[in-house]
């Protein structure tokens, strides 16, 4: 209940001791926020409606259906996961909720889909927010390395879970 007070007066009471006009600071704070939303959004509004039209559109259900029929070592409801993951963070926290709704927590897709939201990384969103906000054009290299991440993480989440989660 205090610590917000605490940290806003700590605040004030360093601004004064050094000088600075702490209102000032905050305003210009504000404008550069602006600015920099105004420099992501565009390149966050087409990642989110790349990843509605998948999901809206029925391929992505199709894709993972297709992909389940021929490997079936895994879960079929795990599909989503492995191939939303490394593009949004909310559409895999969304799968993920989905597999435990609709096959369980303690099931082995709901432990494998656990592993992999917590051992990878959203390779795409932040490539294109970040590279987009600082004007990188050149990210073959970046794009290339966090997918292998994304792949042994995931490679990684499934065996542990295959391994010590399915006995």
């Amino acid at each position: 209940m205090y610590i917000l007070p605490l940290i806003v007066l700590v605040v004030v009471i360093t601004a004064m001791l050094r000088r600075v006009n702490a209102y000032q600071a905050f305003l210009q704070g504000v404008r550069d926020g602006v600015s920099l939303f105004l420099d992501v959004y565009p390149a966050l509004l087409a990642m989110m409606l790349a990843i509605s039209l998948l999901r809206e559109s029925g391929l992505m259900d199709l894709l993972c259906g297709y992909i389940a029929r021929y490997i079936q070592v895994l879960p079929a409801s795990i599909w989503p996961m492995v191939f939303f993951r490394p593009i949004s963070g909310s559409a895999s926290l969304a799968v993920l909720v989905d597999i435990f709704q609709n096959v369980g927590v303690d099931s082995l897709a709901g432990q494998m889909a656990s592993i992999i939201q917590g051992s990878t990384d959203t390779t795409l969103y932040v490539i294109t927010l970040y590279f987009s906000s600082v004007g990188i054009k050149k990210i073959k290299n970046a794009l290339s390395i966090g997918l292998i991440a994304d792949a042994a993480g995931i490679g990684m989440a499934v065996l542990l879970a295959l391994v010590f989660l399915s006995s």
